[in-house]
């Protein structure tokens, strides 16, 4: 199974390439189970990683699910701001974009470059 994923370092400075937090993000984790999710977080060892199940439904642009290399999260700040980048481009979205998670839907905004 091929799967594809973006590698993103959310929050930061500009110039200095060593600031912010990594997070990948795989784009369309939709064929993989809890336990796939689990694995492949654990492999890559990042603090989260976060998996786009699914692209649209709900009243919601995407489902997502965040994972540590340990356990599975309802929500977390810079995974979700990531993701809704990802999915905005993905999905050709302008400035606002509306996640299901664990945790409940949640809405991201842009304004610029900034989410």
């Amino acid at each position: 199974m091929r799967l594809s994923y973006r590698l993103l370092n959310v929050f930061a400075r500009e110039g200095d390439p060593f600031s912010g937090n990594p997070l990948c993000v795989f784009e369309d984790a939709s064929g993989l189970d809890e336990v796939g999710m689990q694995g492949l977080a654990r492999q890559f060892n990042l603090s989260e990683t976060t998996f786009i199940t699914s692209r649209s439904g709900d009243g919601c642009d995407a489902t997502v699910r965040i994972f540590t290399p340990s356990y599975e999260m309802a929500f977390a700040g810079h995974p979700t701001l990531g993701t809704a980048a990802v999915v905005a481009d993905l999905l050709g979205l302008g400035e606002q974009v509306r996640l299901s998670m664990p945790a409940g839907v949640v809405p991201v905004s842009r304004r610029e470059d900034t989410w």
